[in-house]
């Protein structure tokens, strides 16, 4: 069996589910030490973060990621226990396989493999890891972030390992995402009983026309790295039960992913406006989940391009879409951000597995990024 599979079967072993790390950051950090690595255990309230580095000098190479995993969901629903790995036909199956434990794998062996080889490389090579980024994301990289920041210490490129990849691994390069942003809104009317609809004001009734509006607007048009924004209803509550009832409010939750074509601050203006211009009554609270990102052609893209098509025969695409990413708190900084990772067919799901050929690509293409940017030779 493999180095990488091995390390691979360790951290699925461990029960890391958001924000528990279960043990991982500390092996991840014996097996780095071992190539020279300073090791840093970052803790902000629940959430274990590290920073790990070896070097002094830029440019700064960063490898990202995180150890948590999402809920297994019902256990009787799986072909074999989630945090057990398991080798069927060729894949391993467990909770974290593709999201994102194969990656950190990937990122280990690949650096080990490099640093032997390379002993004297330029610049640094880092480690960036989170047991936060599958649950509230407040104190994971973002808290890391800010304490690299605070003392001036910066990231040049870096490599998310989140699942990137279609359907062969390597086929896509995520080398940005879109901002999102969230809405929370009140409406307000009058409760009342629906036989007197005179002494009552309906507030799905009145913010019905104002949501169709805000439903078929084309905010924007995109570019040539972003889709159009989309605005989203994603929840709508009203109404006490009881089908004689007028309700007194409504709440609606909605969510805009959004391109590099608009700002948030545009989003939160044109929203209140067709409320206003609709004559509603309403609470309406923010969150700025992200800012979007590019890198756009650049050494991290050039040099990750390469890497893919050495191994694989493949040129990858370059793509913004899906969810978010920690990637949007580390671009802010000035890095060049690129996310690479196995195939996310089953992220999320019942039964998550991982072609084992795929994390053994994975890790040639880690190590080839790292030789086509910091080797001397």
């Amino acid at each position: 069996m493999s180095e990488v599979i091995d390390i691979l079967k360790d951290l699925i072993s461990r029960p890391s589910v958001t924000p528990e790390d279960a043990g991982c950051q500390e092996f991840m950090a014996d097996y780095l030490k071992a190539s020279g690595f300073d090791i840093e255990s970052m803790v902000f309230d629940d959430t274990t973060n590290m920073w790990a580095r070896k070097g002094k000098e830029g440019p700064v190479f960063c490898f990202a990621g995180h150890t948590d995993v999402v809920p297994t969901g019902p256990l009787d629903k799986w072909h074999t226990p989630p945090f057990e790995p398991t080798e069927i036909n060729g894949y391993l199956h467990g909770r974290g396989t593709a999201d994102m434990k194969g990656s950190l794998a990937a990122m280990l062996v690949a650096t080990r493999r490099f640093v032997e080889k390379h002993p004297d490389h330029k610049g640094s090579i880092a480690f960036l890891i989170t047991s936060d980024e599958e649950g509230p994301f407040i104190n994971g990289t973002t808290r890391v972030i800010d304490t690299l920041e605070a003392r001036n210490e910066k990231i040049t490129w870096a490599l998310v390992g989140e699942p990137s990849s279609t359907h062969k691994v390597g086929d896509v390069i995520k080398n940005g995402r879109r901002g999102s942003l969230s809405g929370d809104l009140i409406v307000k009317g009058v409760q009342g009983h629906v036989a007197y609809p005179h002494l009552a004001k309906n507030p799905v009734h009145m913010a019905a026309p104002a949501l169709t509006e805000l439903s078929q607007i084309q905010w924007d048009k995109g570019n040539d790295y972003f889709p159009p924004t989309s605005f989203q209803i994603s929840n709508i509550n009203a109404g006490t039960g009881a089908t004689n009832v007028v309700p007194g409010e409504m709440h609606v939750q909605f969510n805009f992913r959004y391109s590099t074509e608009v700002t948030a601050e545009i989003l939160v203006e044109r929203v209140h406006s067709i409320l206003d211009a609709h004559g509603l009554d309403y609470d309406l609270d923010w969150t700025y989940n992200g800012l979007p990102f590019l890198t756009d052609k650049g050494l991290l893209v050039e040099a990750a391009v390469k890497a893919i098509e050495d191994t694989t025969h493949i040129t990858p695409e370059l793509l913004t879409t899906g969810g978010t990413s920690d990637g949007r708190f580390i671009a802010p900084t000035g890095a060049q951000v690129v996310e690479l990772g196995p195939v996310n067919a089953t992220i999320h799901k019942l039964n998550e597995c991982i072609k084992m050929e795929d994390i053994e690509l994975l890790t040639d293409m880690y190590e080839k990024i790292l030789i086509n940017l910091l080797a001397n030779d």
